[in-house]
């Protein structure tokens, strides 16, 4: 029996077939339990998280998450619907491992918080960038979003620059955690070496890229890199707009 073959609705038929937009999970009430199992929502996201950890996005199967859990993967369907609620409950639950601070009157500062421990939870799990452009609707998600813009707002910003900066910062969290997760995965160091010398050998062709370091991986660290960008995020961030 295949993955395909579970995703029937309870008591369908074999012409039935199992459908979830992705992030409709956060729309539809959590079905009740109509008998008492050990099974439950929670238990299924932290196994989730586990084999995507392991095995990435593509690697993670209701059939394996069904073994992982030791049940059936018809259990499974008390509590989700298909693999793209798990993928949706999964990724909202590595927001819940960014903090939530309490606010205070340095927005910069409450900002480049969040943003670091956005980057830190994503490199943890370097499967959840994948899924960026989803729709974000999971509690987590929209918690952090509120705390973003709530200090952006304490900076003076609001409409349309509240929702540039939001943007320009996440997309640069989700791009830096995205390009170092697909780095350290897939990058051979003696590659890495070979890509910074096609550049010194040819600096009349790249002397901008020369001089700045570009490939430079000893020079320049993600970290140093990635909060010396957050700071020039921040700082030239759009002030709000005179009418």
């Amino acid at each position: 029996m295949t993955d395909t073959e579970f995703d029937q609705p309870h008591g369908g038929t074999s012409g039935e077939r199992r459908r979830a937009d992705p992030g409709s999970v956060w729309l539809r009430e959590e079905p009740a339990r109509s008998r008492p199992t050990p099974l439950s929502r929670e238990r299924i996201v932290d196994a989730a998280v586990t084999l995507l950890d392991r095995h990435g996005i593509d690697g993670l199967t209701m059939r394996r998450l069904a073994n992982l859990l030791d049940v059936t993967p018809t259990a499974l369907y008390w509590h989700v619907k298909t693999k793209e609620d798990v993928l949706d409950l999964a990724f909202d639950h590595v927001f819940g491992d960014v903090p939530l601070p309490a606010a205070t009157e340095d927005w910069r500062g409450d900002a480049r918080s969040l943003i670091r421990d956005w980057r830190a939870a994503m490199l943890r799990h370097p499967w959840a960038p994948g899924l960026i452009g989803r729709p974000m609707l999971g509690p987590n998600v929209l918690a952090r979003t509120e705390y973003l813009q709530s200090a952006l707002t304490r900076g003076g910003l609001a409409d349309p620059e509240l929702t540039v900066a939001t943007r320009a910062l996440a997309n640069y969290v989700i791009g830096a955690a995205l390009t170092e997760a697909t780095w350290r995965r897939s990058a051979d160091p003696q590659a890495q070496s070979q890509a910074r010398r096609h550049i010194t050998a040819n600096p009349a062709d790249y002397p901008t890229l020369n001089s700045s370091g570009h490939l430079d991986t000893d020079r320049w660290s993600d970290d140093d890199l990635f909060e010396r960008g957050l700071d020039l995020i921040l700082t030239t961030t759009p002030q709000p707009s005179i009418e």
